[in-house]
């Protein structure tokens, strides 16, 4: 089994600057309190094959995960799988960047999450639990991007 879950907000800062912000995964803790570190190999500027390593803690258990960028498009879209080997993965994943009038961003960001072994039986409830908090997730994703991203 498998499902999405997807959530979209408007950051008041340009596209450039979101995407930029978006493709270095490094930024993620700031936004998702579940990732404990990240680690981007190699390091340098995020391209196509870039891997980011995580530790993140899901249901009080600490996990490795290990995220590669697959398609990079600045300023409107990023894509990522997962390439770890846990029992519930984002087999794909991403951001779509839309720039505003005005100067804004609109984000849409999705996950496909899929469930290996035990996980096919897991994947239903991790669905239910990041759906239930996406739109705090695109919540969080704005603040950060906003505090660290400064205005023109």
């Amino acid at each position: 089994m498998s499902g999405q879950f997807e959530a979209t907000t408007e950051i008041d800062r340009p596209a450039e600057d979101v995407f930029a912000y978006l493709a270095d995964g490094r930024n993620d803790p700031q936004f998702s309190p579940r990732v404990l570190r990240i680690d981007r190999i190699p390091d340098g500027p995020t391209a196509v094959g870039t891997v980011f390593r995580s530790t993140v803690k899901d249901a009080g258990m600490k996990s490795a995960r290990e995220f590669r960028i697959t398609a990079l498009d600045a300023p409107t879209r990023i894509r990522w799988a997962e390439v770890s080997k846990n029992s519930v993965t984002a087999r794909e994943g991403g951001y779509d960047l839309e720039p505003l009038p005005g100067g804004g961003t609109r984000v849409r960001i999705f996950n496909v999450l899929e469930g290996h072994g035990l996980g096919k039986l897991l994947v239903g409830l991790a669905l239910a639990a990041v759906r239930k908090d996406a739109d705090a997730f695109a919540a969080r994703i704005r603040a950060a991007a906003e505090a660290a991203i400064p205005p023109r």
